[in-house]
Formats: structure tokens, C-alpha cells, sequence
């Protein structure tokens, strides 16, 4: 799309967009220099909601098969930022782009690119877990059906590996025709993973899964994180330090600063490195005050 215009869900376009032809690689079969391979380049990428700069000059790349997290204090613009990666930030009527966010290469926001496709691809879990009023396995079968799978033996092979993968399957191989909405709030975030993965991703957007969480959920939705990461490219919002540093790879730290006329606060990148470096050796005073608990 051109710079600056805005982006709805009426700019979806037909199979013959550019990504729709992608040829992106398999998930899980990287070589070494494939996994550190660019998914993501974000160049100079500043979000508007109407007239107001939400987010402004953010510059970061992120790589396949590794997990990234963009921490920060409230309001610094990281779930803006993490929601322009699949073009969710589309449902919100006055919200637009300047920049670009190139993913293998494809400007995501071409008015050519097909934005249901692009969250096919880059799928997203949201803070409170969402299962759908249905069934375990039509909570994972949905996104398939909607692709077209319609054998009962194709789905029943789809709904077992996903939850296999999001580390569920033997808690509710038992009970997959009992509501979803039934499971504990650990299972039901894994659920929307298990969702998330059936319609085959390569990349996994998480907001906050954890925050509604208690400490024996999180600690089990952390290690599957490390699991799911040889498959799938994950970047997750949290504002838990100690996660960050537990699960992931790279980090962002965003802050804000005040505006010109004194009323509104930007989000803005600080700085984005190997999180062993931003939290031991970070190259910004302001990420060594956030990082040590001097602000925030």
C-alpha cells in the first residue's frame, strides 16, 4: 500500500497477490544458515490512529526460528507494532502506516497483497485465551475447514497433531467433542495454540498469553515457546522481564516519549539486540533502567 495511506480489511485482494505465489520455506526443515534467515524487515515504521502517531521510526528485523520479544512499559506501542506483522491493525478504522514491513521480501501492506492470506501464514494469540464456543477438535478443525479440508480422516489427523504440538493432546484425546471453553485457562491457551498451528503458520504472533495465567500454566505455556520454536518463527509481547529472558532469542525494548505539545506519548524502539545482551549488557541507559527496575 502506498506510504502513509490507510489500511482496512477492504484492501484484500484476489489468490493472484504476490504472496499468495510466496515461496516461503518448510517449516522444520532449516539448515543452520536458513534458520537465521530474515523474515521480517521493518524499516522506519511509524503507526497512526487517526491524527495521533501511536508508534513512530521503528527499524528491526526479525529471523526464522527464533523467538523475539518487545518489552516495555504500557503504552510504548509494542501490541501496535506486533499487530502490524499479520495486518490485524486493519480492523481499527482510523489506524495507518507509514514505513514498510517486508515479510520474505513481500511489502505486506501492497494494496496487491491478500491480508486474509497473510494471517493464514502469521497466526496470533491473544492475551485471554479465546476458544471458540465449540468443540476441542472444532475449535482446532475451524481454520482448516475454512481452507477447504473437508474429510473427516484429513481433519482427524490435522486436530491430533496440533494438539500434540501445543503439548495437549493427552489431557483431551478423551474428551475432544466437550466444549472448549470448559478447559482450564492454561488449556484453553494452549487450545488457541493448537488453533493457531492447524492451518499451518510460519510464524506465531503472541500478545501477553501469559498474563492471565497463574505460575504452573505459564511456566508450561514457556517451555512449549522453546518446543514450537524448531517450527515455527514466534514473536511474543510480554511485559514480564524474567520471560523475556527465559524464552527468547532477540529482544525490542520500546519506551515513550512525550510529544511537542506536551499531551500525547510516542512509542518508540530503544533497542533491539541478543537478549543476553540487552539484559546484561545493554547498549542504551534508558533499557539498562528499564532491564535493573529503575522505571516501568
Amino acid at each position: 500500500m502506498k506510504q502513509g495511506a490507510p489500511h482496512t480489511v477492504d484492501n484484500e485482494q484476489t489468490s493472484d497477490s504476490p504472496l499468495r505465489g510466496l515461496s516461503v520455506p518448510v517449516s522444520g526443515t532449516a539448515d543452520a544458515n536458513q534458520a537465521a534467515s530474515t523474515v521480517f524487515d521493518i524499516k522506519d515504521l511509524s503507526v497512526f490512529y487517526g491524527d495521533f502517531r501511536a508508534v513512530r521510526d521503528v527499524t528491526l528485523t526479525i529471523r526464522r526460528l527464533e523467538v523475539t520479544a518487545f518489552i516495555g512499559p504500557s503504552g510504548c506501542g509494542k501490541t501496535t507494532v506486533l499487530r502490524c506483522l499479520n495486518r490485524m491493525n486493519d480492523f481499527i478504522e482510523s489506524a495507518r502506516v507509514e514505513g514498510s514491513v517486508l515479510y520474505h521480501d513481500v511489502d505486506l501492506y501492497d494494496p496487491a497483497v491478500n491480508a486474509t492470506e497473510v494471517r493464514r501464514r502469521i497466526g496470533m494469540v491473544f492475551q485471554k485465551p479465546n476458544p471458540f464456543p465449540k468443540s476441542i477438535y472444532d475449535n482446532v478443525a475451524y481454520g482448516p475447514r475454512l481452507l477447504g479440508k473437508r474429510s473427516k480422516s484429513e481433519l482427524d489427523g490435522i486436530v491430533e497433531e496440533s494438539l500434540r504440538g501445543a503439548a495437549l493432546w493427552a489431557e483431551v484425546k478423551d474428551r475432544l467433542k466437550q466444549s472448549g471453553t470448559g478447559l482450564s485457562g492454561g488449556q484453553q491457551q494452549r487450545l488457541c495454540i493448537a488453533r493457531a498451528i492447524a492451518v499451518e503458520p510460519e510464524v506465531i504472533l503472541m500478545d501477553e498469553p501469559c498474563s492471565a495465567l497463574d505460575p504452573i500454566a505459564t511456566a508450561r505455556i514457556e517451555d512449549l515457546m522453546t518446543e514450537i520454536k524448531q517450527k515455527y518463527t514466534i514473536v511474543i509481547v510480554t511485559h514480564n522481564m524474567q520471560q523475556a529472558a527465559r524464552v527468547s532469542d532477540r529482544t525490542a525494548f520500546f519506551t515513550t516519549e512525550i510529544n511537542l505539545q506536551g499531551d500525547r506519548r510516542t512509542g518508540r524502539l530503544v533497542e533491539f539486540d541478543e537478549t543476553r545482551k540487552i539484559f546484561s549488557m545493554p547498549s542504551d541507559e534508558r533499557t539498562e533502567a528499564y532491564v535493573t527496575g529503575r522505571f516501568g
